[in-house]
């Protein structure tokens, strides 16, 4: 206990000497901008409390207090806290203000500097190289994936019909875990077979650790960080999960050698009709950059990005949808209905152009995106001074754009308590800011998979209605602000038979 006390006061003072030069001229530029006032050495780190609840609660009652642009610190960190459209177009869509902020640097030993970490001329290789992988072409191969899942999902459901209600986020999460490892990977791990995922688990608490040690300033230096027990938990959780991609890259080596050696022993004629689909994996093992093939740790750390971000987001936007259907039965057989005009009262599957004319349970889909949506904040830190709302941002400022709350925003969204799928027709989104509503970010860091997450998110909701009636349940939501926006208590919801 010594030791950690003196390690975190030599840290306090040592940050004071390093950061103050930076902590002095944000504090002239930003004094103006509204926030409460930081305490020496933490700075405003006891207004978040201590769990994700009391985080994103926190965050909501400053919004409340201060509007759609306020400060905060967390120790020496500048943040701006931003929800008007105007002001987080700047950030998106700049070309260069790209780097993801401190927040995601505690991703790195999950990650790497993947896809979703990464900055500069890395990200932009790594996204001319995986922007591909989402061509509509591809993605209508995957139909079958999420069809087949789909039906693994209406099964392991079948035990709760007519039962009390239940949470059915964990059923959706490792239905989304076996799409994303079958579409992306090339590989099945039958997660649905395994509702004890271990995978699943280590997802769930290494995104607690991480919210967690984002707004506790004394745990941001990593040699004080590793010494915890929150520390020692993120080593465990960390072997679960990359022994896990390792597993996967390893399979999938073994699976593509075997294809190449047969297909060395047959003619062209003879492979024509065979073609595989090729998943985000096989293209990373036959992917070289600058003529230099990719090593295994870059493979790795693209992998864990589309294992966690693949499966966790869609598990979020598919919950909070079903949970909301549950909650307003006519909007629920709307959507049923539009489902039984374009696929019928068959059992057959839904086909990718049929999802494709879901337009009403598209737009229930973005207005549950709206409410809940499956990634509450982004965040950047600014490479270089910028001018915003009447203030100068200095270099090294961490910018978190408030999705969540810039959704509730009554300007742009009238009512915004209420469920109202007709808010995304078109009519009806003339005139609205184009960044008031950005689910799935927006600008040259925009989710490159957004097109497979609607389609997965149609497919399998759709597929839930045509064999359930969704029922609600009585337990509200309780939600807490992670890598994804989760509930504590569960996404409960009670189901019988669709007649």
């Amino acid at each position: 206990m010594f030791l950690i006390v003196s390690a975190l006061v030599l840290g306090a003072l040592s940050a004071l000497v390093v950061f103050w030069p930076r902590i002095s001229r944000s504090g002239r530029l930003t004094s103006r901008i509204p926030g409460p006032t930081p305490l020496p050495v933490i700075g405003n780190a006891r207004e978040f409390g201590s769990n994700t609840v009391e985080i994103l609660a926190n965050i909501g009652r400053l919004w409340k207090q201060y509007g759609t642009m306020f400060r905060v610190w967390i120790g020496p960190k500048l943040f701006i806290v931003l929800s008007d459209p105007k002001e987080v177009e700047v950030i998106l869509s700049s070309t260069t203000q790209i780097t993801k902020n401190v927040s995601y640097r505690f991703l790195y030993p999950w990650l790497g500097t993947g896809l979703l970490t990464s900055t500069g001329k890395k990200w932009h290789t790594r996204r001319k190289i995986i922007t591909p992988t989402f061509h509509f072409k591809i993605l209508e191969e995957f139909v079958d994936v999420f069809n087949t899942n789909g039906d693994i999902l209406i099964k392991k459901l079948q035990k709760e019909v007519n039962g009390p209600e239940f949470d059915i986020y964990n059923y959706v999460t490792l239905c989304a875990l076996d799409i994303i490892c079958e579409t992306a990977m090339g590989v099945g791990v039958n997660a649905q077979d395994n509702s004890s995922s271990e995978y699943v688990i280590a997802v769930q608490k290494l995104a607690d650790i991480i919210i967690k040690r984002t707004f506790r300033p004394w745990l941001h230096p990593s040699f004080i960080f590793d010494q915890t027990e929150l520390g020692k938990e993120q080593r465990h959780y960390l072997n679960v999960l990359h022994t896990t991609t390792n597993n996967v890259i390893k399979k999938r080596r073994e699976e593509l050698l075997k294809q190449n050696e047969k297909k060395s022993e047959k003619t062209n004629e003879g492979d024509f009709g065979e073609k595989k689909r090729m998943a985000l994996l096989d293209l990373l093992l036959q992917c070289s950059q600058n003529g230099t093939p990719l090593s295994n740790d870059d493979i790795r750390e693209e992998t864990d990005t589309f294992m966690f971000e693949g499966h966790d987001t869609t598990a979020s936007g598919i919950s909070f949808c079903l949970y909301l259907l549950s909650q307003h039965q006519d909007v629920q057989e709307k959507a049923v209905q539009e489902i039984r005009e374009v696929i019928g009262d068959s059992d057959r599957h839904a086909t990718f152009r049929d999802l494709q004319e879901l337009k009403y349970l598209e737009r229930v889909l973005k207005e549950a995106q709206r409410i809940y949506p499956s990634v509450p904040a982004f965040a950047r830190e600014l490479d270089d001074d910028i001018q915003l709302g009447g203030h100068t941002l200095p270099a090294g400022t961490n910018i978190m754009i408030m999705e969540y709350y810039m959704n509730k925003h009554p300007g742009h969204f009238p009512d915004p308590d209420k469920f109202n799928p007709d808010r995304f027709l078109p009519e009806n989104c003339e005139g609205r800011h184009p960044y008031a509503y950005v689910p799935f970010s927006a600008g040259p860091r925009n989710c490159v998979g957004q097109k497979f997450a609607m389609l997965e998110m149609k497919a399998t909701v759709s597929k839930i209605l045509r064999h359930y009636k969704l029922l609600p349940s009585e337990e509200p939501l309780v939600l807490s602000i992670e890598l994804v926006l989760r509930s504590s208590t569960g996404v409960k919801v009670k189901l019988v038979p669709r007649k």
